[in-house]
């Protein structure tokens, strides 16, 4: 009888695995091994490591300079609180271009290397943005069809742009959805191709017409980037940002099984070198006197446009309508690269946040709190 029923479970297992693998959800099973059994219960910001990767390499390192009073104030009691409760693992401050704060927690220090989530998509806006700069890309107004002719025959592929990629405005057939295992992200994150992952999505919407946040459109965007460039999108990394930024550290972007980097998704690099980014918003596309992206094209990035409510720009999103304006990256989990002009302000917070709650345009009221917070009390 006990054998009777192991060859049933075992007859079982074999027809499930047959079937994942028939209707494309093997890459369930890499989900599986690299959460569960690892003792996650989803992705995590310390992923980095478990998937294969291209270095971005760093070159001549320019340290942050500490300004006279940097550590000296401590946070303030409810936002320690607070950042504890959201398993904070790095809360850093810059002011007038000078690190203030940095604190750390639960065994992560400046050295460390956290997953950016979709910090990572407005990296590859500003990614696409040089290769314009560089004339490797028309313009944002190019159609994605002059990269990949097959969408000609896609209905609504013919007028899809990289405008609309950048600013969630793509009309994909994708549901963003980050806990259902049988949906696009988990097919992206975990699966062997990114291109059967996105390239195989449809229209629903026209483009241009609705915005919506979808990660498969920063993938297209990225693809687009690749197909310009003669190199990884990683090194175009290393030679546009991490390079002429003056990073601390290599960083490594993580790569489906073919070698494509996950462009919505999954840089891993300290906080102190995300922080760079975000300056190099507060100073207009400018680091150490030399102009490393085009102003216009930042002001371009952060401005919000009508179909997101202003919301979202090109790949960070917006909040004009706080008492202290921002912008920032946004990763999963909160992972933010804030930016608060009228105070030369950047705020990096990274961890592993489940409990996000989010205002009436979909920005995570967590984000404000900690630009009142911070300004309180460092302005």
């Amino acid at each position: 009888m006990l054998e009777k029923t192991l060859k049933g479970i075992l007859v079982l297992l074999a027809a499930v695995i047959a079937l994942a693998y028939t209707f494309g959800y093997d890459y369930l099973f890499k989900g599986i091994r690299e959460t569960y059994l690892r003792g996650e219960s989803g992705s995590s910001i310390d992923d980095g490591t478990y998937f294969k990767s291209h270095t971005i390499a760093k070159g001549n390192s320019v340290p942050w300079v500490k300004d006279s009073l940097y550590n000296k104030k401590p946070l303030p009691k409810n936002l320690v609180e607070d950042l504890k409760k959201s398993k904070t693992a790095s809360f850093l401050i810059i002011k007038n271009g000078k690190l203030v704060h940095e604190e750390y927690w639960d065994g992560y220090n400046q050295n460390s290397k956290t997953n950016s989530f979709s910090v990572a998509k407005a990296i590859t806006v500003m990614l696409v943005g040089k290769a314009i700069e560089q004339k490797k890309i028309k313009s944002f107004d190019e159609k994605f069809s002059n990269f990949f002719q097959n969408y000609n025959n896609i209905k609504f592929g013919k007028s899809l742009t990289l405008a609309n990629l950048a600013e969630m405005e793509a009309g994909l057939n994708w549901k963003e959805d980050y806990k259902n295992p049988f949906l696009p992200n988990a097919k992206a994150y975990y699966g062997k191709s990114l291109e059967k992952a996105v390239f195989l999505c449809d229209f629903k919407n026209q483009p241009g017409t609705q915005f919506e946040y979808q990660s498969g459109a920063t993938q297209l965007l990225g693809f687009a980037l690749r197909k310009s460039i003669d190199k990884t999108v990683a090194q175009y990394a290393s030679e546009n940002l991490w390079q002429p930024l003056g990073m601390e550290q290599n960083a490594t972007w993580n790569t489906d099984d073919f070698g494509m980097e996950k462009t919505f998704c999954c840089i891993n690099s300290s906080a102190r070198d995300f922080a760079k980014l975000g300056q190099l918003f507060l100073n207009d596309g400018e680091f150490d006197g030399k102009q490393i992206l085009n102003s216009d094209f930042i002001e371009k990035m952060r401005t919000p446009t009508k179909l997101s409510g202003e919301a979202y720009g090109s790949g960070l999103w917006i909040n004009n309508d706080a008492a202290i304006k921002h912008y920032y990256f946004r990763g999963l989990y909160g992972q933010y690269i804030i930016v608060i002009p009228e105070k030369q302000m950047v705020i990096v917070r990274t961890g592993m946040d489940k409990r996000e709650t989010f205002d009436d345009k979909g920005r995570p009221i967590q984000v404000a709190f900690y630009v009142n917070e911070v300004v309180k009390n460092f302005d």
